[in-house]
C-alpha cells in the first residue's frame, strides 16, 4: 500500500493561506511558520504528520499528498477544517 510522509499547517481563511505560502516561498521555514500559525495540533513538531496510508486522511488531503511534487508546498487546499498548506516530503 501506498504510504507518505507530509506536513502541514492549518489556518481559517484562504487569504492566511496563501499569505503564509508566499511567506514560505520567499524563504522563511516551513516549520517555523506551522509552529506560529497552524491551529492544528501538529504545529508542535512543525506541522510534521509523519507516516500514513491513502485514506487516513480527509479526501481533498489524500488526493494532493498522494499526487504532488515532492518538498513542494502546495494549496491553499479547502477541506472541512479550514484552509491547508502541505508539504510531502517523501512517498513510496
Amino acid at each position: 500500500m501506498s504510504q507518505a510522509s507530509a506536513r502541514h499547517l492549518l489556518v481559517d481563511t484562504e487569504e492566511q493561506c496563501l499569505a503564509l505560502k508566499a511567506e514560505i516561498e520567499a524563504g522563511k521555514d516551513f516549520a517555523e511558520v506551522a509552529k506560529e500559525h497552524s491551529n492544528c495540533p501538529s504545529k508542535a513538531q512543525g506541522g510534521d504528520l509523519g507516516s500514513f496510508g491513502r485514506g487516513q486522511m480527509v479526501p481533498e488531503f489524500d488526493e494532493v499528498v498522494f499526487s504532488a511534487e515532492l518538498n513542494k508546498v502546495q494549496g491553499p487546499v479547502k477541506t472541512q477544517f479550514g484552509y491547508h498548506l502541505l508539504e510531502v516530503t517523501s512517498r513510496t
